[in-house]
């Protein structure tokens, strides 16, 4: 890790400041710090790459994977602090990245690991179907030793189904599926935005729905859903959408839905006092409350240094994030 970025110093560099206010108990502070170990490469294709690792000692309230895509710009993947492994869509073939994976503890990186890995060469501008990828490498770890219980192997997979649009806007789509048959660890949602550029939306394993936000009015977007087991794509199911033009404000709709409020008010959650809780030279973390309803999930959008518009998928039962 001698050749680091300077976009990505070393999370020691920033803990190490803060520790030192809390020195009084130097043994609570001890145990309770987790350690990362040996970030491998496990799968690679020509448009992803395969992570995992392991956590020895300790746990992390979450990870996040930083690199560089093929344009230099850098990227940042938030993943849940129970996984181990992940797969980065969007890359470009025969391309070598360099991944950074930092633990996440309060908000704040505690340990860091990096890999080198150069994706498969292709020719293919959609990413290939994951079934022509992964069904060969799929039946080795489930049954090396003995091929009797193959049976139990399409038991375990599971199937992505009827990937539908449940509502378009000018700037946003709202996407929903189904899972027949077993369960996914994570999804992968991508698409190419605007400028022609891949982009990539994690989701949560339990989800069915997403909202895809930052879209320009009037646009065709092709979106491709991965389903996600063990780190590998091992489901894909694709849709095309046109977002709608955007419409003049009337204000006689206004006063239409005003009428029932009765009925509207109780039924709405309300967001309160968005909070900056701590700030780092490469990072933020926000807090923020919910005072009345819940929240099916949230969405963070900002626009980056390079003033390129990002979106962050949130929990609903999460109340704070951190923006790396």
């Amino acid at each position: 890790a001698a050749a680091v970025p300077e976009e990505l110093p070393l999370p020691t560099e920033e803990p190490q400041h803060e520790k030192p206010q809390p020195e009084a108990s130097p043994s609570e502070a001890t145990p309770t710090l987790a350690v990362l170990e040996e970030l491998r490469v496990s799968s690679i294709t020509p448009d992803s790459v395969g992570l995992q690792w392991t956590v020895p000692k300790g746990s992390f309230d979450s990870f996040m994977l930083q690199y560089r895509d093929a344009q230099g710009q850098p990227q940042a993947l938030p993943i849940d602090g129970r996984s181990r492994s992940v797969t980065v869509p969007g890359l470009s073939p025969s391309h070598r990245y360099r991944f950074h994976l930092y633990g996440l503890q309060g908000g704040k990186r505690v340990d860091h690991i990096a890999t080198e890995a150069i994706t498969a060469a292709g020719g293919l501008d959609e990413p290939p179907m994951p079934s022509e990828e992964l069904q060969p490498e799929d039946h080795k770890p489930k049954d090396p030793p003995t091929e009797s219980p193959s049976t139990e192997a399409p038991l375990a997979q599971a199937v992505l189904g009827d990937l539908r649009v449940s509502s378009v806007t000018p700037n946003s789509v709202q996407l929903h599926w189904s899972i027949p048959e077993g369960s996914f660890d994570s999804f992968m949602l991508q698409y190419r935005d605007d400028q022609g550029q891949p982009q990539a939306l994690p989701i949560d394993g339990g989800s069915h729905s997403v909202t895809v936000p930052g879209l320009s009015p009037s646009r065709r977007y092709r979106f491709h859903l991965y389903g996600l087991q063990g780190g590998k794509r091992t489901d894909r199911v694709s849709t095309d959408v046109i977002t709608e033009e955007p419409q003049p404000v009337d204000p006689k709709a206004k006063d239409q839905t005003e009428t029932p409020p009765s009925e509207a008010t109780p039924a709405r959650a309300v967001l309160e006092e968005l909070r900056v809780s701590s700030v780092t030279p490469s990072s933020v973390q926000l807090h923020w409350s919910v005072s009345e309803g819940s929240f099916d999930s949230f969405m963070l959008q900002y626009r980056d240094a390079q003033g390129q518009p990002q979106a962050l998928p949130i929990d609903g039962g999460s109340r704070l994030v951190t923006v790396p």
